[in-house]
């Protein structure tokens, strides 16, 4: 059934970057889409060809290849293909083919040119992928490990074809690996069931020995995702058994592909934006662990990867106030929901407690402080639904501190600073770190400039902060050997929190305090002041090479505790890291302790 410019506007409106564009750009941008309906097989495009324009898969599948014919990706419904090569010159840099019938939203090449001038929001989106964009759904990267079921159903050669396939039912699942003992003798599929027993007129009670696949292809963990892609387009088979040194670790199946390729931050965003509940949300949330595996195995940065973590956690806030709104109507007075921590820092990883605050317009008055009362216990327990569990410091909107008038704010930033005590500069640190998340911006528009302007004017607060930042040292025992936890539940590991990525953290903020830098990104924040001369660039250059080392041992740390069934924690054993690994993580720890040191001796700078 052809697409009306209703359905086209609607569809669009769950895709991103349009849903970031207004319901009348929409009703604007949707007539300028044409319908491209493909067939199984047919190509779209080819290695060099000249672009027609942007497509967006509406319905169907899309298999991408890249110019030596590898396969890269398994496009589903709501993705895009063709912008990289529209972003250049407008030549193909792939091969598209639809796997089975597909329905195609496609946006020519001049309309696209002219969205992404007009849009900044379309604009940005699309500036990315021609630099970073992220990674995270490369199956040509991404090793089996990262798309594999870790417990694969198994059944014995003697056990019958009706018990299996109840298991396949229950299970929901379409195969079963055969065992001989613990060696794997073969694998069951629906279609077997289907094709052998059912239309062969077999009885229910035929061994599995009679009907499986004997010696079945198998891979390792260790082989990336086209070795799957391949191996089933050449076999035309839909299972493949993981094996590892003679043991069955897992299974990928091409429900497991799409699967992987479906899930991105772009899609859970567009779930999120749609749910009517923190329930529905905390579905969404829920499969966080598994994006981050994805864009950890994708190879992207880490930056990359904790910025479109944040991003959904920014995307259930907003969502979540305006369900609030729904329920308790127009706010009476103008208000801002600000993240700080990690959020704030857009910093996010698969471990995140929750750290907001508000701020109210100085018209409130008393008689309308329970709405806003009732505003912030809806999204901070709507959060903690979603995963973002209560702060322990209790750093949220729900304690009255924390939502207050502007002019209380700045009577709280001018506080601390003036009487810059061990427990303002605590709370200096935290709310250095504050990002706008919903509401009036304008609230927030003056506090941040007159605040960095008054805090780097003064020195002892300033040394205060620089002390405050040298709390957390990075872990180095004698002659600056790795130290590890010397006793409690995680003995004998790194905190790569606390001792790895807080020191550089602490450090950013000191650096963006003495610049007056704005930003409050820890790794843009060290850029910064290696531009604006507040550190040497040599300096931010070795600081930058050391967090991200670390950084991204504390993301592949968080992956394999993910990949293992277990929860992402902060804690690695020395031991899981090998000897180039601990080398390295030993110099970035020096190269912190090093920068540690010029800060506490008002140096500043790293020559």
């Amino acid at each position: 059934m052809p697409l009306t410019l209703d359905d086209t506007a609607r569809f669009l409106r769950s895709v991103h970057p349009y849903d970031a564009l207004e319901a009348s750009q929409l009703e604007k941008l949707a007539p300028r889409f044409d319908l491209r309906v493909i067939d199984a097989g047919q190509t779209v495009y080819r290695f060099g060809d000249t672009l027609e324009g942007l497509y967006i898969v509406h319905d169907g599948a899309i298999d991408v290849f890249d110019e030596s014919g590898t396969p890269v990706s398994l496009l589903g419904p709501r993705n895009s293909f063709g912008e990289r090569g529209l972003m250049r010159d407008g030549t193909a840099v792939t091969t598209a083919v639809a796997i089975k019938p597909t329905t195609l939203m496609m946006l020519p090449r001049d309309v696209f040119h002219d969205v992404v001038a007009t849009y900044p929001a379309v604009a940005r989106f699309f500036d990315r992928t021609r630099s970073t964009q992220p990674r995270a759904n490369d199956l040509a990267t991404s090793r089996v490990e990262t798309l594999m079921a870790t417990t694969p159903e198994t059944c014995g050669l003697d056990d019958d074809a009706r018990s299996a396939a109840q298991k396949m039912r229950d299970r929901r699942i379409s195969s079963v690996c055969v065992m001989d003992g613990d060696a794997l003798a073969g694998i069951v599929t629906l279609r077997d069931i289907s094709g052998k027993v059912v239309a062969g007129g077999l009885p229910g009670d035929t061994a599995l020995s009679r009907i499986m696949t004997p010696d079945p292809l198998t891979l390792a963990p260790s082989a990336i995702g086209s070795d799957v892609l391949h191996a089933m387009m050449e076999r035309r088979i839909g299972h493949i058994p993981i094996v590892d040194a003679g043991r069955l670790v897992g299974i990928v199946t091409q429900t497991d592909l799409t699967r992987f390729q479906a899930v991105s931050s772009a899609e859970l965003v567009s779930r999120i934006a749609e749910a009517q509940t923190a329930a529905e949300m905390a579905r969404v949330t829920a499969e966080i662990p598994q994006l981050l595996v994805q864009l950890v195995a994708g190879g992207n940065r880490h930056e990359v990867t904790t910025r479109l973590i944040t991003d959904i956690a920014d995307c259930v806030t907003r969502r979540l106030l305006a369900l609030a709104e729904q329920d308790l109507g127009p706010a009476p007075v103008p208000y801002l929901w600000l993240a700080c921590g990690s959020q704030g820092r857009q910093e996010q990883t698969g471990v995140s407690d929750q750290d907001n605050c508000l701020i109210l317009d100085d018209a409130v008055t008393r008689e309308q402080m329970p709405y806003f009362e009732k505003l912030a216990a809806f999204v901070c327990d709507g959060l903690d639904t979603c995963g973002y569990v209560y702060c322990p410091g209790d750093m949220m909107a729900t304690n009255p501190r924390w939502c207050q008038p502007l002019s209380v704010w700045r009577g709280y930033f001018k506080g601390w600073i003036a009487t810059p005590d061990p427990m303002a500069q605590m709370l200096a640190s935290v709310m250095f770190d504050l990002r706008p998340i919903g509401g009036d911006h304008r609230l927030f528009d003056g506090l941040q400039a007159e605040t960095l302007r008054a805090a780097s004017a003064n020195s002892i607060f300033v040394a205060h902060m620089v002390s405050n930042s040298l709390k957390h040292a990075p872990p180095l025992g004698l002659l600056r050997g790795i130290a590890t936890i010397r006793s409690g539940e995680h003995r004998n590991t790194l905190d790569l929190k606390h001792n790895g990525v807080v020191p550089v953290v602490d450090l950013g903020r000191v650096y963006a305090l003495q610049g007056r830098l704005a930003t409050v990104n820890t790794r843009a924040r060290i850029e910064a002041a290696g531009k604006a001369g507040v550190l040497s660039t040599s300096g931010a250059r070795d600081l930058l090479d050391a967090y991200d080392v670390i950084a991204e041992t504390r993301l592949e740390h968080q992956t394999r505790l993910i990949r293992s069934g277990r929860k992402p924690d902060n804690f690695l054993a020395p031991s899981a890291l090998s000897d180039f690994e601990r080398s390295h993580m030993r110099d970035a720890f020096v190269v912190i302790k090093t920068l540690q040191s010029a800060v506490g001796q008002g140096r500043g700078m790293l020559s």
